[in-house]
């Protein structure tokens, strides 16, 4: 599987927030994201950090 895990950095902490991620598109300063179920979120913020050996996310809100 191919999948990752989103997850907010948020004063340092890693709060998840959408699991099983296999669609994640970047526009402007919104991401949006779809996982295997169909569920689909909108975050607001950029990309930290992508961990494909984890399959593991890490977007940071815009300041």
């Amino acid at each position: 599987m191919c999948e990752a895990n989103v997850y907010i950095n948020k004063d340092g902490e890693e709060i998840l927030f959408l699991e099983n991620v296999d669609i994640l598109i970047p526009e402007g300063n919104k991401i949006f994201m779809r996982n295997l179920f169909g569920e689909q979120k909108t975050f607001e913020g950029f990309l930290k950090e992508i961990s494909l050996l984890k399959h593991k996310i890490i977007l940071e809100e815009k300041k």
